[in-house]
């Protein structure tokens, strides 16, 4: 039996094609293959953000994609080892790439409408439904390696070199493409175009298995280079719009002429400008109670998480005579405080482009310190474990305090609650402000204090602000070490901010905004 199964078992011929075309192309696949996945982070951003948990995502489908491929592409090979098929390979996952700036936008509007229903199933739904947009082009470009192998396997005693020799030239690719997309051609020519230079390459690459005729498709390719961009994300009262090196920024305008500034997603709102007032009722007004708190008045002040510095332009207004150091991560935010948000209001700011902790490991200087620092709704895990606030401890000036702006959901502040605990390793004294529905201020001193303490020198807050002491008096209470603090190796923040917003969202709740009674009127 086996004998007659191996009279019958007839070689498939293998066109020639040089090993020399092959390795482009690979290489070429694997340049493509990683540009779209940062790409496709660059395009969900705007719309689901980029926590760990929506890279987690991204690049685990990549890599089922890339999984599909390369069972598809071996397969394929094996029937018909033809190089013109792997080269109408290369050009569909190519056009595919091309299209999907055009498409994908539209059914992330649709699929984003996920987070303003209750249903939780059809946020997680859509999420996965719109990563499907990256399936077809991915999937294929897994195909070239294992079908390229297959072209280019003559002997099957040199297989191991071969196969090393093409998997090594894509994984090169795929290193280049990656640093490329994210360090030079995003922040250069945006998202749009880099897709589309990496399909005009990838047709390029194909017309080397193709001939040179079908090299029109890459003129064509490199003809959209020359659309103009459209807006990444259309919004009533759009004013301006970017990419950063580090995310998706949006300034709009309100319809009472305010200015508002959304990072990724939108679901936050990290700065407010209004040409009539330094008040904003919102979180950023939290931070006003801290300065008559202390035993001394205040004389320098550190903003971790500056943005575009609203909560410093208050302060330039109410509390004239405080120093601040504003840490800002990205420099894009800065640029864009400075045009739409009164940064440059207050001549006693100075904006430090760094990481927050990093920037706290690295000076000798003292301050009182407020943390406005998360891409909504996360805080950073390193600026919330004992490490960090042994760091803040150290660098608060005496008598100071440190003031963190917290998420929280009515009903379960589990967030608030690690955080208090893992203060309360490094403070003697935390407490809690509930000033509004989604936003609480802890405060750590490093001395005891009462309550009765606190009430006493919240009166003294600025005149302006002063709506604020009974609302402050109202929602304190002190924090209790509830659980074990959060530390570098295990701080789940991201899962204790999940678990608190999807299961509001699930009993019910909305997600509206509220404000403190400090809200400018109508």
């Amino acid at each position: 039996m086996s004998q007659a199964r191996s009279l019958t078992t007839v070689a498939v011929p293998v066109e020639a094609v040089s090993r020399r075309r092959l390795g482009v192309v690979v290489f070429t696949a694997g340049a493509g293959t990683l540009a779209t996945e940062i790409s496709a982070s660059r395009l969900l951003a705007p719309y689901f953000g980029s926590s760990t948990i929506v890279w987690a995502n991204i690049i685990g489908l990549i890599l089922v994609y890339l999984a599909l491929g390369y069972w598809f592409g071996g397969k394929v090979a094996d029937r018909r080892p033809e190089p013109r098929l792997l080269g109408w390979i290369v050009v569909i996952a190519a056009l595919v790439i091309a299209a999907l700036p055009f498409l994908s936008r539209p059914v992330l509007d649709l699929a984003v409408r996920g987070f303003d229903s209750v249903n939780v199933g059809a946020v997680v739904g859509s999420f996965f439904a719109a990563l499907l947009l990256f399936a077809v082009p991915v999937t294929l470009l897994g195909a070239v390696s294992p079908f390229a192998i297959r072209l280019a396997l003559v002997d099957v005693a040199e297989a191991g070199a071969v196969a090393g020799r093409l998997y090594a030239l894509s994984t090169v690719g795929s290193i280049l493409g990656t640093f490329v997309s994210a360090l030079v051609t995003i922040p250069l020519i945006g998202t749009q175009r880099t897709m589309l230079a990496a399909a005009a390459l990838l047709v390029l690459a194909a017309g080397l298995l193709l001939g040179s005729r079908w090299q029109v498709l890459t003129l064509g390719m490199a003809a959209l280079l020359f659309v103009p961009a459209q807006a990444i994300k259309a919004t009533s009262g759009l004013l301006y719009e970017t990419e950063s090196a580090y995310q998706y920024i949006q300034v709009v305008r309100q319809p009472d002429g305010s200015r508002i500034l959304h990072l990724n997603e939108g679901v936050a709102i990290h700065s407010v400008w209004r040409a009539d007032t330094v008040l904003t009722g919102g979180e950023w007004d939290m931070f006003l109670v801290v300065p008559p708190l202390l035993d001394h008045p205040p004389k320098r002040m550190l903003i971790i998480g500056n943005a575009g510095g609203t909560t410093a332009r208050a302060y330039g207004k109410l509390y004239p005579g405080v120093q601040i150091d504003g840490v800002e991560i990205d420099p894009k935010v800065t640029e864009v405080g400075r045009r739409f948000f009164g940064l440059g209001d207050n001549p006693r700011l100075h904006v430090i482009t760094a990481d927050g902790r990093p920037y706290l490991a690295g000076t000798d200087k003292r301050y009182i310190i407020a943390i406005d620092a998360y891409h909504q709704p996360y805080i950073p895990f390193y600026m919330a474990t004992q490490e960090f606030f042994r760091l803040v401890r150290d660098h608060l000036t005496p008598g100071g305090v440190v003031a963190a702006n917290v998420a929280a959901v009515p009903g379960d502040e589990r967030l608030s609650d690690a955080l208090g605990s893992t203060m309360l390793s490094e403070f003697p004294s935390v407490w809690r402000w509930r000033a509004l529905h989604f936003n609480q201020l802890v405060l750590a001193f490093r001395r005891p204090l009462t309550e009765a303490e606190l009430d006493r020198r919240v009166a003294g807050i600025s005149p302006a602000a002063a709506s604020l002491a009974p609302a402050f008096r109202a929602r304190l209470s002190p924090m209790s070490q509830t659980q074990d603090p959060l530390t570098d190796d295990r701080a789940p923040v991201e899962w204790l901010t999940d678990k608190m917003i999807l299961g509001y969202v699930v009993h019910g709740g909305e997600l509206e905004r509220d404000q403190l009674p400090t809200a400018p009127g109508p």
